[in-house]
């Protein structure tokens, strides 16, 4: 897909694949972790496990369950743009989109909580031209999206969500 996507600059030959086989077990691993990662930065108003690995903010995303019906959340990397922001289904660049995406395409009402600051927002999934022209905003809040994207034939979503 990467080859397709002339705007990420990153080649897939320059990337490490993530085998089939350790995919499943990331995805296990990175559930639970996010679990406690949102127990706790709930519990603590955003002060504590505020921040994925290189330092990059974090924010709780708040939706319903497409299929449950319940409620689910998950921490992703805060990605603000302007008054609005922005949700990348990368799950770091592995075959199949993230299980919150088919939540959020399903039921766009979201609420994004940022330290102890929670609001409610409606998702729309970026048109290709509007994922390209945000592409190098979201590379410059996290450089590895490009990475990501080289590494899978999957293009990734982008959401952009407002505030509701």
């Amino acid at each position: 897909m990467s080859g397709k996507l002339d705007y990420v600059k990153t080649r897939r030959e320059d990337v490490d694949e993530i085998p089939l086989k350790w995919q499943r077990l990331i995805q296990r691993v990175m559930k639970h972790y996010t679990r406690f990662n949102v127990w706790v930065y709930k519990k603590s108003n955003g002060r504590l496990l505020k921040n994925f690995p290189g330092g990059y903010p974090i924010c709780i995303v708040g939706m319903i369950g497409r299929k449950s019906g319940e409620r689910r959340e998950i921490a992703l990397i805060h990605l603000p743009w302007g008054d609005k922001k922005l949700l990348v289904a990368s799950q770091g660049g592995m075959e199949k989109h993230p299980q919150w995406y088919f939540n959020i395409a399903a039921n766009p009402e979201i609420d994004i909580m940022v330290g102890g600051d929670q609001r409610s927002y409606v998702a729309s999934q970026a048109s290709d031209d509007e994922k390209r022209e945000l592409w190098p905003h979201l590379l410059s809040l996290y450089p590895d999206f490009d990475e990501y994207q080289a590494r899978t034939d999957r293009d990734i979503p982008v959401f952009i969500c407002c505030e509701n």
